[in-house]
C-alpha cells in the first residue's frame, strides 16, 4: 500500500506540472489558452479531482478500518457467553419461517431494523468482505433491503433515508437559493440585506404493495431457501415500483423524482442526436459546483444503454472518460466520480434527460419504519397456495434546488 499511495503521490505532482506547464507557457506568450490546450487543462484537472478522490476515499478506509478494529475490541471485551452468542439471528430466521409456513398462528408480520445495528450502516459498509461484508449476519429485512437496492438505482446512489415510526406528512425545509456575495460597504453605509431563500418540501408515505402465492409444498420444503426466495421477490417488485417513481415521479400523487426535481446543467452539443460527447460530459461535471462535487454522494446516474455509449468516448489525447473500478466491489467512474445505472432514467434521445450528475445526498427518501407483511391461506383456498402481501410506505424529492444535481439534455445533430 505505502508503495501504491507513494505511485498516486507521484502521478499527481506530474498531472500537477504539465497543468502549470500549459498555463505559464498561455502566460509568458500572453495570451489565453487554445481550444485544444483548454481541453488538455480541463482533462488534467479532473485528474487532479480523481487523484484526490482516490487519495480521501483511501484515508477514509483506513479511517473506518481502525474505527472498526476499535469496535471488534471493545467487543470482544464484552463477548456473551457462548449459549448467548448468535441466539437472536436463530430466532429472527426461525419467526419468520413458522409466519411463512402458518405455524405462528399470525396472519402479519412487520418486519423491522435490528436495532443493535442499524440498517443504514450495513447497507452502506457492506460493499465488500474486506470492508465488512463477512461480519454482518444475512437476514430476511437486510436481505429485502439488498434487493430493493439492487433495482434502484437512487437508493443506491445515496440518497438521504428518513425513516419514520408512522406515516404523517413531514414538512422539510428546502434551499432555493443560496446568499449572494458579499459586498464593500462605505463607513456607515446601510449593509444590504443578502438572505439565503427557503421553501418546504412536504414528504408523504405512498402505499406500494404486491400479492406473491407460493405453493404450500414449497412452503414445507426445507430444501428450499424460503427466506430468499421471498425477500429476493418482493424486494425486486418494491424496489421496482418505489424506484421507478424515485427517478420520474411527477411528485403529483406519487414521489417528486430525482429526474423531475433536477436543474439543467448541459444541453448536447449538435454532433450526434441526443447523445453526449466527451466535451458535454465535462461541461455537465462542472456545471455543479464544488462543494457539491466533493461530497462522498457526487456521481453519475443514466441507464446501462447510455453507458455503453459513453464507454467509448475519449478525450482529445485518446484516453477514455471511462475509468473501470479497480477493486472488486467499486464502483466504475467518469471523471473520477462514480456510475451507477437505473432502468428508469430515459434513453439518449433529442430532449430526452438522459444523464444525471450531482449530489444525490440532497435527495430526500422518507420509508416508513415498518415493512409490513401479511398472509392469506383463504385467498387461493382451491388452488392450495398460500398467498403472502408486502407492503411498504414512502416517499422521496429533492431538498437543495440550487443545482447539486443537474440533468444532461439531448440535442439535434
Amino acid at each position: 500500500m505505502p508503495e501504491y499511495i507513494k505511485r498516486l503521490q507521484e502521478r499527481r505532482a506530474n498531472v500537477w506540472e504539465q497543468a502549470k506547464a500549459l498555463l505559464d507557457a498561455a502566460e509568458e506568450a500572453k495570451r489565453d489558452l487554445t481550444a485544444e490546450e483548454e481541453q488538455t487543462y480541463q482533462r488534467l484537472n479532473a485528474d487532479l479531482d480523481a487523484i484526490d478522490a482516490r487519495a480521501k476515499d483511501m484515508a477514509e478506509a483506513e479511517q473506518r478500518a481502525k474505527d472498526a478494529d476499535a469496535s471488534f475490541r471493545q467487543l470482544l471485551e464484552q463477548q456473551p457467553a457462548p449459549e448467548a452468542r448468535g441466539g437472536a439471528a436463530d430466532q429472527e430466521v426461525a419467526r419468520v419461517r413458522d409466519w411463512l409456513t402458518g405455524k405462528s398462528g399470525s396472519r402479519s408480520l412487520d418486519v423491522m431494523p435490528d436495532a443493535t445495528m442499524p440498517l443504514d450502516q450495513r447497507t452502506l459498509s457492506k460493499l465488500t468482505a474486506a470492508a465488512g461484508a463477512n461480519t454482518v449476519p444475512i437476514s430476511f429485512y437486510n436481505r429485502l433491503v439488498q434487493h430493493m437496492i439492487e433495482t434502484s438505482g437512487v437508493l443506491a446512489a445515496g440518497p438521504t433515508v428518513l425513516r419514520t415510526a408512522t406515516g404523517e406528512q413531514l414538512q422539510i425545509p428546502k434551499t432555493t437559493a443560496h446568499s449572494a456575495s458579499a459586498g464593500i460597504v462605505a463607513e456607515a453605509g446601510t449593509i444590504t440585506a443578502n438572505e439565503p431563500t427557503f421553501g418546504q418540501v412536504s414528504l408523504d408515505a405512498y402505499k406500494y404493495a404486491f400479492l406473491l402465492q407460493v405453493s404450500h409444498e414449497l412452503a414445507n420444503d426445507t430444501a428450499v431457501d424460503l427466506l430468499g426466495y421471498l425477500a429476493m421477490q418482493a424486494g425486486r417488485a418494491l424496489g421496482n415500483g418505489f424506484g421507478a417513481h424515485l427517478v420520474t415521479g411527477t411528485g403529483s400523487s406519487q414521489p417528486n423524482g430525482v429526474l423531475t426535481a433536477s436543474t439543467l446543467g448541459k444541453t448536447g452539443s449538435a454532433s450526434v442526436a441526443g447523445a453526449p460527447n466527451g466535451d458535454d460530459l465535462i461541461d455537465l461535471y462542472y456545471s455543479v459546483i464544488a462543494p457539491y462535487r466533493q461530497s462522498s454522494s457526487c456521481g453519475w446516474l443514466m441507464r446501462d444503454a447510455t453507458v455503453a455509449a459513453i464507454r467509448k468516448l475519449k478525450d482529445s489525447t485518446g484516453q477514455y472518460l471511462w475509468q473501470p473500478g479497480l477493486q472488486a466491489g467499486s464502483p466504475d467512474t467518469i471523471l473520477g466520480k462514480p456510475v451507477r445505472t437505473d432502468p428508469n432514467v430515459p434513453a439518449v434521445a433529442l430532449a430526452a434527460k438522459s444523464i444525471l450528475f450531482g449530489d444525490f445526498s440532497t435527495y430526500f427518501v422518507r420509508q416508513v419504519e415498518s415493512l409490513r407483511f401479511e398472509r392469506s391461506d383463504d385467498f387461493a383456498f382451491n388452488t392450495d397456495l398460500i398467498t403472502y402481501r408486502a407492503i411498504i410506505r414512502g416517499d422521496g424529492d429533492q431538498v437543495d434546488t440550487t443545482g447539486a444535481v443537474k440533468h444532461f439534455i439531448g440535442n439535434a445533430a
